[in-house]
């Protein structure tokens, strides 16, 4: 993600969170934005398992 994207996606995550919000609350949502932005990267980059893949890997 550019810089300058990136720096707006932020303020955009921050300016919706509720009036009432918590620093904390704040944290997990850009928390949460940047976990999905690496999961987009990596589906993009081709690096993904299948769902029976993933069972094995979780359940043996």
């Amino acid at each position: 993600m550019a810089e300058p994207r990136a720096k707006k996606r932020v303020l955009d995550a921050v300016r919706s969170l509720p009036e009432d919000a918590t620093v904390e609350d704040a944290m997990e949502r850009l928390y949460f934005l940047a976990k999905v932005e690496e999961g987009l990267r990596q589906a993009e980059a081709g690096e993904t398992m299948s769902n029976e893949e993933a069972r094995k890997r979780i359940f043996g």
